[in-house]
Parts: structure tokens; sequence; C-alpha cells
């Protein structure tokens, strides 16, 4: 018999939403993970797979019995355990029956600094199938979703309503139960073209039985085979695929036996922005566009069916009858919009309400003209006029029925439209920029333009919720503050921007003409502070080391850049053979001189010629090293500091920093002030560990 078995479980459900199984399926390994550990039960590996209508998992060598358990049962203190000629008290007696053992057998152990009388217990393993209906059942009750549902009478909650489960240790069925449905050694292939029963000898027969009803149920395979097909059928209309990710694994959870096929629609289509012709596709029908070999789109695209091939044909006469009629309605959108200027729906943003307390989108549009006007010459542009013509048309495209039909195409049609206007190329570029960067590693936008009043965009946003209270909490965040934030790190790091942030903090804050709810010095220090967070996760994402991170944040100015560059030359300075040497140089005066104030240092009160010596020499060096700081050259500025050591060891070697007289100790604790403020321009290194 063997020692070791396999475990199955499968859960049976209706249809679930494509875009939660991926998540259901991390959760699921999280929770038979932690459950087999509670239940003390190795294992060697663990599978999961899932199909819209099945959650599985099968765990690989499970020992047949559960293993022996050691456990120690905390009794009463030692003090009250014994008594003053160390016998058992009724307390310790009263332990040791309610636990079964001699009251010889109980140890004294220390748990957290108080002894304590400890009663150890062997608690016998039992057999692994009888663990595991309780073990199941927690895995199953403990998987958290973002939305659940419960059905019938049901007291449980889960992802869609429980049809079936499949539950088999080796052979043997493990008895469980949920909600009147009882697990068994039977599975369910494809809806329709195995509809039946499937009997199962166990976990080993699983995966190829379902493949012989019709139901891939290993996601990487379904996944690989959907692309493999995708790219089969747009080849033989020379076409090729645009890749998308997150499309393939959204059909990949559709269906349980991929078929691709290929539809077409009409090449007059094809004067409607390719935007659009994407998005009709992808987000409303899930095809997958094809494009040929120069990446212009084809007037063809594939889709992806839950079945054989049999009757493909009509299949794809289907799927484009459908289409057609979406792309019939976006031409009509096109053909509509085009009818007059974009500027012209500048007006209508009156009608739209941005805000409640901050007023409409028209509102909004004036101060994001007067707040794209200041970033833009902070930031040293010079097209100012093309700064304010994007400024004014980039909430434009609001009103136009494409962008009502396609919300995700806000900004893209501007620039559409922008461009059939007449409008300038670098407006129209910058209408489509200003929302960029939508997610995180999204391209950042390109022209002053479009960097100018996308930072506008994002410091209004930001200014004016915090300014009446409305912050992220938790997992609450409805106006995306927390994207905003990261939008203008991404963009001041990657485009190298040196923008001072309290300064454009609080020139929006002024642009604010209604009652805010926090003063503009609140308000600035709460922006700043939340846009430094996002910096913290940002450069500790990028590989640098918390202390590094810790250290130039501990006394941040608002120049993000400014801030990267020196926690990028910190984590390079810890690498430096003179190193040590400047940590030597700014350990020993910090910790001497880190409780006193600033002295001012007077030469007249210099004792010994090394007080002198250093003093001088930190005059020398303040000169000398001062244009390492202004060119950003951080490692040479602290090579030359680390030059100090062999003069402050001497200071040290022939003198006492802390005599009796008060005024000279003062003078000298100034001096090795003077040495730690050499530090602070770069980071507080009290927080680096060397």
């Amino acid at each position: 018999m063997p020692m070791n078995r396999d475990l199955l479980l499968e859960i049976g459900t209706e249809e679930m939403p494509a875009m939660l199984i991926p998540e259901a399926l991390e959760e699921l390994k999280k929770q038979i993970e932690k459950e087999l550990a509670n239940a003390r039960l190795e294992y060697d590996s663990i599978w999961i797979g899932a199909t819209p209508r099945r959650l599985a998992l099968i765990v690989k060598g499970i020992p047949v019995m559960q293993p022996d358990a050691i456990k120690e049962i905390r009794g009463p203190k030692a003090a009250q355990a014994y008594d003053a000629d160390n016998r058992p008290t009724p307390a310790l007696l009263g332990f040791a029956r309610g636990q079964g053992v001699n009251v010889e057998d109980i140890v004294v152990k220390e748990l957290g600094n108080t002894n304590y009388a400890i009663a150890t217990k062997k608690e016998a393993g039992q057999a692994t199938l009888n663990v595991l209906s309780e073990t199941l059942l927690q895995v199953i009750e403990g998987i958290p979703f973002q939305r659940s549902m419960r059905w019938g009478y049901s007291e449980i909650r889960f992802i869609r309503p429980i049809r079936w489960m499949t539950s088999m240790f080796g052979g043997e069925v493990v008895s469980l139960e949920i909600e009147n449905v009882k697990a068994g050694n039977v599975t369910y292939g494809h809806r329709f073209l195995s509809p039946g029963p499937i009997l199962l000898g166990g976990a080993e027969d699983y995966v190829e039985a379902l493949r012989k009803a019709y139901v891939l149920v290993d996601v990487e395979e379904r996944r690989d085979w959907i692309w493999e097909q995708v790219q089969r059928v747009a080849a033989d209309y020379d076409g090729g695929i645009i890749q998308d990710d997150d499309l393939l694994e959204e059909v990949t959870f559709l269906v349980e036996y991929p078929t691709a096929f290929a539809g077409k629609f009409s090449a007059d289509y094809l004067i409607i922005p390719s935007e659009v012709l994407v998005t009709s596709m992808k987000e409303h029908q899930r095809y997958f566009p094809v494009v040929d070999a120069d990446g212009e789109l084809m007037s063809i695209f594939i889709g992806v069916r839950n079945g054989i091939a049999e009757n493909i044909e009509v299949v794809a006469q289907g799927n484009e009858r459908v289409l057609k009629a979406r792309l019939e309605d976006a031409h009509f959108f096109f053909r509509e919009d085009t009818k007059i200027p974009l500027e012209t729906k500048v007006e209508l943003l009156k009608n739209v309400i941005y805000q409640a307390r901050l007023g409409t989108v028209w509102v909004k549009t004036q101060r994001l003209r007067g707040i794209a006007d200041f970033v833009g010459r902070e930031l040293g542009f010079t097209e100012m006029n093309l700064i304010d013509r994007a400024a004014l048309l980039c909430k434009a495209d609001l009103e136009t029925s494409m962008v009502g039909e396609f919300p995700e195409l806000q900004g893209i049609m501007g620039r559409h439209y922008a461009i059939i206007d007449g409008e300038d190329p670098l407006v129209a570029q910058a209408i489509a920029e200003h929302y960029q960067p939508r997610f995180a590693g999204d391209q950042i936008p390109a022209s002053p333009a479009g960097i100018a009043v996308s930072l506008a965009e994002k410091f209004d946003n930001l200014v004016g919720n915090f300014a009446i209270g409305v912050k992220p909490s938790g997992s609450q965040d409805p106006y995306a503050l927390r994207r905003q934030a990261l939008g203008i790190v991404a963009m001041v790091l990657e485009g190298r921007l040196t923008l001072n942030l309290e300064g454009v903090i609080r020139y929006t804050y002024r642009e604010f003409a209604t009652d805010l709810d926090l003063s503009e010095d609140q308000v600035v220090d709460g922006v700043l502070d939340f846009i430094m967070q996002r910096l913290r996760g940002v450069l500790s994402e990028s590989g640098l080391s918390y202390d590094v991170v810790d250290a130039v944040l501990e006394n941040r100015g608002p120049d993000l850049l400014l801030i990267q560059d020196q926690a990028r030359a910190l984590a390079s300075l810890k690498k430096q053979p003179y190193f040590n040497d400047l940590m030597v140089v700014f350990n020993r005066p910090f910790n001497l001189s880190r409780q006193t104030g600033d002295q001012q240092v007077q030469p007249d009160f210099f004792v010994e010629q090394v007080e002198q010596d250093l003093y001088d020499g930190l005059l020398k060096l303040d000169q000398m090293a001062r244009p390492y700081l202004e060119k950003r050259d951080y490692l040479g500025y602290f090579e030359a500091i680390a030059g100090l050591r062999p003069s402050l060891d001497d200071f040290f070697a022939k003198i006492m920093v802390m005599v009796e007289d008060q005024a000279i100790r003062d003078n000298r604790l100034g001096l090795l002030k003077m040495v730690v403020k050499l530090f602070l321009p770069v980071a507080d290194f009290s927080k680096i560990i060397g």
C-alpha cells in the first residue's frame, strides 16, 4: 500500500466572471497551502487549474497518515503552581488532572519573561482521509472573492453557486458537503459537447478525462493553444495579431475548449480611427484584431469559440453581424462628431460636473490653463500658446458621441478630432498625452504641451480633492488619486524634470475659486507627503535598500528628481572603498553633537592646535566640495568629505570634547556640528546601515 497519495479537489460552479478567476486561483493556492500546514500534512507539489465552470487543484505526495504532534499547554504561572517549599499547589494539581498528565511530568519554562508550568502531550496522527474533510471545507469557505454571492437558502458565499464537487484522496472519496452538494468521484465535461457525468479513479485521471470531454482544465495549456490557433488563423490571411496579454488571459477564462475562427468586416469602416475599431473588437466582443506587415489594421478579426470546429463558418457569420452593428454605430458617431469643430464642445462642458464641490469640467478647464502655464514656465518651455490651446481643448471630447459610447477613448478621440479640425499637431498630441501615464509602465507624455497639461491635470485632481477632505483610504480611491500621484512621480523621474512640487501645489491651490476645507499649508503638507509615499514605493521597487530610501526622504526637498539622484548616489556610495572612512567621519561627530543645538564656532576659544586645524580644514573643504553638490556629483563630494578622517582622528586623539568648561565644550561640539552639516544637503546619514 503506497504511503503517499494525490489529492484532487474540483469545485464546479455556474459560469464565473473571467476577470475574477485568476485572483480566485491565487487565493485557492494560498488557502490549500495554509490549511495543509495547519493539518500538519506535507506534500510534494500543488497544481491549480480552472475553466469558467470550475476551480481545481491536485496536491501530489500527501502521506496517508498525519504525523504525531507534540503539544505544549501553558498552565498557571510557576509562582502560583508551587508553594514556598516547591510543592505542587492545588492550581497545578487541577491543571495536571485537566490535561491528563502526571504532575511529575510538568516542567517550568520561561515565556515572555515569566515562568509557567508547561504540560507536554502527544497527539496521535489521524488517517489523512479523515483529516482532509475539515481541511478542504476550510479551504473552500476561506477563499476571498472581490465579489461573491449567496444562492437559494445557503449561508456560504462563493463567487458563483456551487453545482458539484469532486474530492478524492488516492482512489477514495473525501467526505465533504456544502449546501446539500456532496463531493464524489464524478466530474463533468463541456456543457454541450459532453454533458454527462465522468467517473474518475483518482487525481491521475482528472486532466486527461476532461480533455477527452472537451475541457482543457490546465490554464497554461489552454492559453498556449488559443495563442497558437489565433496566430495560425491570422497567418492564413497574411496578417498578424496585436499582442495583448490581458485580452488573451480574459479569453482563456471565457472558454473551456477553444477553437479560433476568422471573421471579416467591410473595409469602408477603416476610415474610422483604428483605436475605435480595436476597442469595438477587443473590449466589446473579445476579438483579436489583425494587422498587416506594416502594422496597419486589416478588415479581419479572430474570435475564439467555446467548442469544436463544426459549423465554424456559421459561428463566424454570426459574429460578423454582431461586429457590423457595433461598427455601424461607431461610424455614425464619428460622422456626427466631425460635423462641428472640437472647440465648440468646450462650452458644453459647463453642463458636466467634475466634482460637486469643485465645479464643472468647464471650470476645471479654466484652472488647467492657468496651472499648465505655470508648470510650463517652471520647466522652461517656450511655446506657451500651444500649452494654453491644449489645456483649453483637452476635455472637449468628453462631449462627443464617440467618447460617450467608448469612455476609454477620451483624449485619443480628442487628438483625432483636433487633427481633423486643423489644430497644431503638437496640440493634438498633447490632448491625447494629458491622461498619460494611465497605469504603471504606461508611456509618459513626450511633447512640452503634453507634459505641462498632464502635470496640471494631476496636480488639480490631487490638490482639489485633498482641499475638501477627499483622500484615499484603505482600498477606496474613487478619484484615482494614487494613480495621479504615481503619474507625477513617473513623469518627473523618467522625463528628468526639475520641478519644485511645493510651488506647483501652492499655485494650484490658489486657482480654486471656491471655499475649501483645508488651508493652503495643510494641503501642501498633505499632497507633498502623499506624493513622497508614492516616491518611496517607486524607489524601493527599483532595488534601493530601505535605509537609503529612508535617508534621502528624511530631509527631503520638493524636487523628486534630486531625491532620486541622491538615493542612487547613496546606493553607489556604499560600494566605494572610502565608504567606511566616510561613516566614521559622520558617526563620531553625530553621536556626540546630536543632543546639542547649533553652536557658533569661535576660534578665540580654541585651546589646542588640532581644533584650529580641523576648523581650517572644514572651511577649506566646504569651499572645495560645494561645486560637487552643484553638479550633483555626490560621489566626488563624499570622497572629499571622507578625506577628513585623518584630521578628525587626530582631533579625537589629542583632546577631550566633553570638558567641564562649558564655553570650550560648546565650541568643540560646534566644530563637530560643522562636520555633520556637510552631510545634510544629501541625506540623513544616521539612517544609513554601514
